[in-house]
């Protein structure tokens, strides 16, 4: 039992780690891309997991499968249009996930196609890279506080009903500890998860 988990860890660590410092450094980089330097001044324009990682947060996520980066921090009153930014900045995180989700199933499709030899192992980590981007970029667009999905959803709501959308913040922690532990995430995250992965291989395809 310790042995599978401890195999399975060394196995999926490089899709986690991947699928983190990717997430926020593109929030990083796109919120300074459009006028604000704070993920700058707070040195997160790198690719240096150090920077992106946070070990409790990568630790709950390896034994829980419930974990959480160091978030970048921006200042939206630097943005020339807040409303807009904030969503741009939002979506990058998990747009940076679908897209080396998408990248590793075109390498996977290359390498079989040109007859590339792969070991089991190096195909096991390579579909844990694709899998698990896929899942954060899903689970991160949850429109729950903090997750990007809230950002979203709070900037295209009118006015008052974003202030009332706040209140759900108190709460947030508890509905998603509720999502984790019930058959909830199953029952939609996995179909999900499947479409996502249906839509990349028929894209892959056309393109290969």
């Amino acid at each position: 039992m310790f042995e599978n988990f401890i195999m399975k860890t060394i196995i999926s660590l490089p899709g986690i780690v991947i699928a983190m410092v990717i997430h926020e450094w593109a929030h990083a980089r796109v919120a300074y891309a459009l006028g604000d330097f704070t993920p700058k001044m707070q040195g997160r324009l790198t690719l240096n997991p150090l920077a992106h990682v946070d070990p409790f947060g990568l630790l709950m996520l390896l034994v829980a499968h419930f974990g959480w980066a160091k978030p970048v921090q921006i200042n939206p009153y630097n943005f020339s249009n807040p409303k807009r930014d904030d969503i741009l900045v939002s979506l990058a995180g998990p747009g940076a996930n679908f897209l080396i989700a998408f990248i590793t199933l075109l390498f996977m499709i290359l390498m079989i196609k040109f007859g590339v030899p792969m070991s089991d192992g190096m195909k096991i980590v390579l579909n844990y890279i694709m899998i698990i981007n896929i899942n954060f970029g899903i689970f991160n667009l949850i429109p729950l506080p903090p997750l990007d999905g809230s950002h979203v959803l709070k900037q295209i709501l009118p006015y008052e009903l974003a202030q009332k959308y706040e209140i759900v913040e108190r709460y947030s922690m508890w509905i998603l500890l509720i999502i984790l532990v019930t058959p909830i995430l199953s029952v939609v995250f996995v179909p999900m998860q499947q479409f996502v992965l249906g839509i990349f291989t028929v894209i892959a395809n056309i393109l290969l």
